[in-house]
């Protein structure tokens, strides 16, 4: 793209490249672009220079330079292309093997880490190890139920663990809880934004209308517990009353025994 030009001219020049080449190359290879940054597209384009090409655009307007330019053409396999433009996409152009290319587009492929909303394009699954956790956090790999043992002092994890699954939309065991966690909470923001609202969120809501409700819940707990250590207490102070009597009977020189 020419730099300086208005958006008007920069997609005039967008589709005239875009149909150039589907006249100049009888091969294309359409490529999932999601998570691809621009180093690593850059270094893709420089693996492939010589007899391929690589172009990026919208999906709007791809679709939109292929279907007019069919119709200028007369050439209606153009159009078999529009159906596969969905999501982030880009155009490989070439005129060498396309297994060959696709082999060397996959050498620059790269890890990195999981987003919400992604869709997972391998499975992510945790292997068997020490985790560097000490033994108190056992409960929390027991909630998900994860098979752990204690190893020289620290959890390990005894089997491989499945946390996503490529590409499928149903949760696993250990990604489970999180998500209902995670549901809840938006229902809740929901609930406590606008006038809606179901079971679990109506105390949350009478918390937030008159906060001295929630002081008075959590003080409960406090009394229970201070009520709990007051006979304790009691019984500390009799026993140090009845001590001194004791004394007495020492320093008179009395004992049960005379």
């Amino acid at each position: 793209m020419v730099r300086g030009l208005s958006k008007a001219d920069k997609k005039l020049a967008y589709d005239a490249k875009l149909c150039q080449l589907l006249d100049e190359y009888s091969q294309i290879l359409i490529v999932a672009a999601d998570n691809v940054g621009s180093n690593q597209l850059q270094n893709i384009r420089r693996g492939l220079r010589g007899d391929s090409v690589v172009l990026m655009g919208k999906n709007t307007m791809m679709k939109r330079s292929v279907r007019i330019h069919s119709e200028n053409t007369g050439n209606k396999s153009f159009l078999n292309l529009i159906p596969l433009l969905q999501g982030n996409v880009g155009l490989i152009f070439t005129k060498g093997d396309l297994k060959e290319v696709s082999e060397e587009v996959a050498k620059y492929k790269v890890g990195a880490p999981a987003r919400v909303g992604l869709v997972a394009p391998i499975d992510v699954i945790v292997p068997p190890g020490n985790t560097g956790l000490d033994p108190s956090q056992t409960s929390f790999f027991q909630v998900l139920n994860i098979a752990t043992k204690i190893n020289k002092g620290t959890v390990e994890i005894i089997t491989p663990v499945e946390l996503i699954k490529k590409a499928i939309s149903y949760p696993t065991l250990a990604a489970a809880p999180h998500m209902f966690i995670n549901a809840y909470k938006n229902a809740l923001a929901i609930a406590v934004a606008t006038e809606y609202s179901f079971p679990q969120a109506e105390q949350v809501k009478e918390y937030i209308k008159d906060p001295s409700k929630f002081a008075a819940a959590a003080a409960a707990p406090a009394a229970g517990a201070a009520s709990g250590g007051a006979p304790a207490a009691a019984a500390k102070v009799e026993e140090k009353k009845e001590e001194p009597e004791e004394e007495d009977d020492e320093d008179f020189g009395m004992s049960l025994f005379d």
